[in-house]
């Protein structure tokens, strides 16, 4: 199942046994894992845990396959039309026949945790009928329902899809198995008696040259962390119109530009705290780009919930106790 849906064949298999195989990707930019299990003949369900900033899919179109794949925490960039991108984050579902899969995959956030079910048609229109008496589900006409498009169909932030998927993500080890079987099938049943909007409100989607810019503009400011740039003058840098500059950021990173580097600014401020014990919170306020020590405190209590001192003095007692 993994060639016809990741096609990455770089993974490594770390572990196979019972139905169930691991698979670890790396590159320059972190690694990621992959844990499949063989939950029925044709129908696998997988747990994607990716600490890496994009992996490259060497998938080509071949077996006819139903994919469904949801976000519990991160954001993953998609081809949502010709040449743009649209986000999934968490709480969202993505279908698709795998049609456009090929070629480089953006985690903008460098992380991406969810699962995935995945159905390879031929094995599973044969199999599923006999492995549950009565089976319900058209699986061809819900293929076509949901993917009539080349591209992915999203369903953004449904509660019920919160219900099926949350369950899945701790589940006793002595029940995985007969438990994956029940939740597939009653997602099998919630997509087929789902009701889709004549006129579902789609996110936006942007195109790359404006996706590229959005991102030359991240790395920027993560490499000028110092330095205070107002939006207009990213507008400005980076020729890309105000207002687009940010709806489009807002989209690839999931928060706005100046809630980003508030983020960015405290994390690596944690970082310097925690790994830098001589140098003083002065110098780590100075660094990453406040000149009041007073408001940088201000400013790292509002993300990380104490003082940077009181952040430091506790790292430090962890640090001891192991």
């Amino acid at each position: 199942m993994l060639g016809h849906v990741f096609g990455c064949e770089q993974a490594v298999l770390l572990a196979e046994s019972d139905g169930c195989s691991v698979f670890q990707f790396r590159n320059e930019t972190g690694e990621g894992s992959i844990t499949i299990y063989e939950v029925f003949p044709g129908v696998a369900l997988a747990y994607n845990d990716f600490h890496m900033r994009y992996y490259d899919s060497e998938f080509r179109p071949g077996r006819d396959v139903f994919c469904i794949d949801h976000c519990r925490e991160g954001r993953l960039e998609y081809a949502a039309k010709n040449d743009a991108y649209a986000y999934v984050e968490a709480g969202d579902l993505k279908l698709d026949r795998r049609l456009t899969h090929t070629g480089r995959f953006e985690m903008p956030l460098s992380h991406y945790h969810g699962a995935m079910v995945s159905i390879d048609m031929e094995t599973a229109c044969r199999t599923l009928p006999k492995e549950i008496k009565d089976f319900p589900v058209n699986l061809r006409a819900l293929q076509m329902k949901f993917c009539g498009d080349t591209y992915p169909m999203v369903i953004h932030g449904s509660p019920s899809i919160e219900h099926i998927f949350g369950e899945l993500y701790a589940v006793p080890e002595k029940i995985k198995r007969p438990y994956f079987k029940i939740k597939i099938l009653e997602l099998l049943l919630y997509l087929e008696a789902l009701e889709l909007p004549e006129n579902a409100e789609e996110k936006p989607y942007f195109y790359k040259t404006q996706v590229e810019k959005i991102k030359a503009i991240q790395t920027f400011i993560a490499e000028h962390m110092d330095e205070s740039f107002t939006q207009e003058v990213l507008s400005l840098r980076f020729d890309i119109p105000l207002t687009p500059m940010k709806r489009c950021f807002k989209s690839v990173f999931g928060s706005s530009i100046g809630t980003w580097i508030l983020q960015y600014r405290m994390n690596q401020a944690a970082l310097m705290l925690r790994s830098e014990k001589g140098t003083s919170v002065a110098e780590i306020a100075g660094r990453v780009g406040y000149d009041s020590p007073s408001k940088f405190a201000m400013a790292f209590r509002k993300v990380m919930g104490m003082s940077p001192t009181e952040y430091r003095s506790r790292n430090k007692s962890i640090g001891e106790n192991l």
